[in-house]
């Protein structure tokens, strides 16, 4: 049976090698934000630069692979029926709602709940990598411009990850507006032990 994570808040638990973890948009165009760390040796955590590069795209979805620092694979993309995710760009922080939203008032933030969900595991802000953005619609202009756009999402879509190590997960429903079309939503998430 599928949790749910509320609107602009996260979680974190153990993923075991083998298993598998399925991410739901329960009613669409809401991102959620995903950090894995070797349950093992936490040293060791997602990467988005050797992920775009071993995967040699910006656009990783099915069939490609989650890659840790340590040039490990972390996580296998089994299906998506969305097909858009990010890697590109930051965990939300209160920084990121003062510096690109000119909101000088707190705001909840993906980094911030990141950082409460990843406590447990003695997981600290300095450790938290940059997330992958699963649902995130980023765009690329020709003269290398970045825009976020609404999510392509719609409800129902999901995407299952396979464990290729034993993992800590942070997960979270986004908390930026525009990442979301400015409208925040639950995200779902299932554990399944075998397809």
């Amino acid at each position: 049976m599928a949790k749910i994570i509320e609107k602009q808040s996260g979680t974190g638990f153990y993923l075991h090698k083998g298993e598998y973890l399925k991410v739901i948009d329960p009613e669409g165009e809401q991102v959620s934000d995903l950090v894995a760390f070797n349950a093992n040796d936490k040293r060791e955590k997602l990467s988005s630069g050797k992920t775009l590069d071993f995967e040699s795209t910006i656009y990783i979805t099915k069939g490609h692979h989650l890659w840790s620092n340590r040039s490990q694979k972390m996580m296998e993309i089994m299906e998506d029926t969305n097909g858009r995710n990010d890697f590109l760009l930051a965990p939300c922080s209160p920084e990121t709602f003062q510096i690109l939203y000119d909101n000088p008032q707190y705001h909840p933030s993906c980094f911030e709940n990141l950082e409460k969900n990843l406590r447990q595991f003695d997981i600290h802000s300095d450790e938290i990598p940059t997330a992958f953005n699963i649902f995130m619609n980023v765009r690329l202009a020709g003269d290398g411009t970045i825009s976020v756009e609404p999510p392509q999402s719609k409800a129902g879509d999901f995407i299952l990850f396979k464990a290729c190590m034993d993992l800590i997960i942070g997960l979270t429903a986004c908390s930026a507006e525009q990442s979301n079309n400015y409208s925040f939503k639950p995200i779902a998430y299932e554990l399944i032990s075998k397809i």
